[in-house]
């Protein structure tokens, strides 16, 4: 499949640095996928004036130079950094291309440290390498990072990010250099390490950028002329129309047909129109935020009160009414119930202090909004020391993306899963702007029933008002103030756990903060772009 997007063979590679760049690294760019395709003596080609662009995390970087970490970052020996707190260019690469194995080896100028917390957080890396093959390839460096007890952690040439090479854009660069843009990064066992144990394996970084060129190529009379007249126009003519008619019309009738059936069973259901007299909204929130909630940073606990129960990882809102009009497409669902996160209790206060309630779901078609009263506190900064809570009513929060015919009744219940939700930009503001808009939250579940004596999922009838499940129906705290985050859920019958301690956890960025704890004096306001993480938590949705 990548073959189709290689611009130009491999036999023109060795003659051209434009064309080596074509060439260079995936396993669908080369002539012969096969294993024996490569002679034993094949030549290696040098590269020169590579670059390598990699912010390595984004949220990484806002966080250290933010309001939490007080903290710097400098580049140096080479290397540049954006304006604006932006990516890293490590320059001066130079490495072989191996036109046998299609394999690269690129070394880098240039380093970055990263510091906050008055030397607590140190992080540095050097020694910037990229090594690719057919499909995969890796960035190593030489790295020294503190641990959250002081230790100090040093490797050198140490493989830290992974990469995807199948999935990178590829497109032409000056000089006849080859530029691969957007490949995919995650995090290494390694990289673990570098980063004081507070990311988890796997975790995704910042997708690179890398450019590499040859020296003035040696050319050979033997080589070149067979070749690339024979090879360069057999390539161009059949990439373009072969991929355009390939790609587009496999496309748009293969994932049409998979994505709406699926989430819709009830579609085929008759229509039915009518008031609702019951139902439960199951919603997470955001897992990293619930997790730094509970975390050792902010200490603190989440409750739940007049109707919402705490269900494993999620908070369920009970008793809907609203209306279901099947001719218009439309749903107008309130449930009740409350949802409180607090944090950094400080003089028997809490400066964070985020509530949510009478959340509501206005569906129409295929798009909707969460709808929800929203109390929240700023950040105390010193000319405003001690805030005032905000009370804001009828926040459009998020955006829902609902499959099509998801509203058809079937036996008197709508049954809305996993549905997507997308901060907006009043969302935004209610978390203090630590949250932009478009920030994917927790997906939600929402059932509500037409008929009183309907069973919803959880053993409840459709006019009962009970919310099923688990949980207990009075208030609810989950969490607690021990260091290890906590994270049990606690104060009623609640069953399950909401954060836990040392889950990766964020207000809005993936960055690690294990050796942050010694900054006791932090305030935090909801979502502001701490990560606190202590152990491995499955993969939300981000």
């Amino acid at each position: 499949m990548a073959a189709n997007r290689r611009p130009i063979t491999l036999a023109a590679a060795v003659a051209t640095a434009a064309v080596l760049g074509a060439t260079f690294a995936l396993p669908a760019l080369a002539a012969d996928d096969s294993s024996e395709a490569a002679p034993a003596a094949a030549p290696k080609l040098e590269l020169v004036d590579g670059t390598l662009d990699w912010g390595i995390h984004a949220n990484f970087r806002k966080y250290v130079i933010g309001p939490i970490a007080h903290g710097k970052i400098t580049v140096t020996d080479g290397a540049q950094q954006a304006a604006g707190n932006g990516v890293f260019t490590f320059t001066g690469g130079t490495g072989t291309y191996d036109t046998g194995t299609h394999e690269s080896r690129t070394a880098f100028k240039g380093g970055v440290r990263f510091e906050g917390h008055e030397g607590v957080l140190d992080v540095k890396l050097s020694d910037i390498k990229t090594g690719t093959g057919r499909q995969t390839g890796t960035i190593t460096a030489d790295f020294t990072s503190k641990k959250m007890d002081g230790t100090v952690v040093t490797k050198n040439d140490a493989p830290i990010a992974d990469l995807d090479m199948t999935k990178a854009e590829r497109g032409g660069g000056a000089g006849g250099a080859m530029v691969f843009s957007d490949i995919p990064a995650k995090l290494t066992a390694d990289g673990v390490d570098a980063f004081g144990g507070f990311y988890a394996e796997g975790s995704a970084l910042d997708a690179a950028t890398l450019t590499v060129k040859t020296a003035a190529p040696d050319p050979d009379p033997s080589k070149d002329p067979s070749k690339d007249p024979s090879d360069d126009p057999s390539k161009e003519p059949s990439k373009d129309p072969s991929k355009e008619p390939s790609k587009d019309p496999s496309k748009e009738p293969s994932e049409e047909p998979t994505t709406g059936p699926t989430p819709s069973a009830s579609e085929t259901a008759a229509p039915v129109s009518g008031p609702v007299v019951d139902g439960t909204l199951n919603w997470g929130v955001k897992e990293k935020f619930r997790s730094y909630v509970v975390g050792p940073i902010a200490r603190g606990k989440v409750e739940t009160s007049g109707g919402a129960t705490t269900a494993g990882d999620v908070y369920r809102f009970s008793r809907a009414t609203g209306h279901l009009d099947a001719d218009k497409n439309t749903l107008n669902a309130a449930f009740q119930g409350q949802v409180r996160f607090l944090g950094h209790e400080k003089d028997g206060a809490y400066e964070l202090d985020l509530s949510l309630s009478n959340l509501k779901v206005d569906v129409k078609g295929t798009s909707g909004k969460l709808v929800a009263d929203v109390s929240t506190k700023a950040l105390p900064t010193g000319t405003n020391p001690n805030p005032k809570v905000d009370k804001l009513t009828g926040v459009d929060l998020a955006d829902l993306k609902v499959p099509a015919g998801a509203l058809a009744a079937k036996g008197g219940i709508v049954n809305l899963k996993d549905i997507p939700v997308t901060l907006t930009e009043g969302g935004a503001k209610a978390f203090g702007g630590f949250y932009k808009k478009g920030e994917q939250l927790d997906a939600l579940n929402a059932v509500v029933s037409l008929d009183k004596d309907a069973q919803l999922p959880g053993g409840s009838t459709g006019g009962s008002g009970s919310t099923g499940g688990s949980g207990s129906t009075g208030g609810s705290t989950a969490g607690g103030s021990t260091t290890g985050g906590g994270g049990t859920v606690g104060g009623g019958s609640t069953g399950g756990t909401v954060g836990g301690s040392g889950a990766l956890a964020a207000t809005g960025s993936d960055v690690p903060t294990g050796a942050l704890i010694a900054a006791s004096g932090v305030v935090v306001a909801a979502g502001a772009g701490v990560v606190i993480a202590a152990r491995r938590r499955r993969d939300a949705t981000a």
